[in-house]
């Protein structure tokens, strides 16, 4: 027997699907899809460049995150090259509109940044579902001037 949904199938539906939401969240939060990285790895994940200093850290970049295990959180760069700080998690939910992820973002901004480390949310779920969910934000073709840098295996 051969499956007719083979893993090259789910990771085209799923880099379809991360890049189109990815498209859509980055032009919610004000930068351009150039700032987007895709890892198709188990767990998929995502990282979103931001235009974004705060109060709380001067001098230190932000970055948004995605993967399929605790969802969308923001992020500070360190200064030693290190895994980047998480300072907040949007949490409730996966794969959320784009809109509240720029909600999210403004909130973390006009707050200046967390207090206190945050604990991850456990959002993961059944990987069909994920696909379904991000495929509404699919791009209708395989297009190759999409500037998102994919990584897999």
């Amino acid at each position: 027997m051969i499956p007719l949904l083979t893993g090259i199938d789910r990771d085209h539906g799923l880099h379809r699907g991360l890049t189109g939401y990815l498209a859509a969240v980055s032009a919610a939060v004000g930068v351009g899809e150039e700032s987007c990285t895709v890892d198709l790895d188990d767990p998929a994940s995502a990282y979103v460049a931001l235009d974004l200093r705060l109060a709380r850290h001067p001098g230190r970049d932000t970055a948004l995150l995605w993967d399929e295990c605790h969802g969308w959180s923001l992020a500070m760069e360190t200064h030693s090259g290190e895994d980047l700080l998480v300072l907040a998690y949007l949490g409730r939910e996966l794969v959320p509109a784009p809109s509240r992820v720029g909600a999210f973002v403004a909130a973390v901004r006009a707050a200046g940044g967390a207090a206190a480390p945050p604990a991850p949310p456990d959002l993961r779920g059944d990987r069909g579902e994920l696909l379904d969910r991000l495929l509404r934000h699919r791009r209708d073709r395989w297009d190759t001037t999409v500037p998102f840098l994919t990584r897999t295996g």
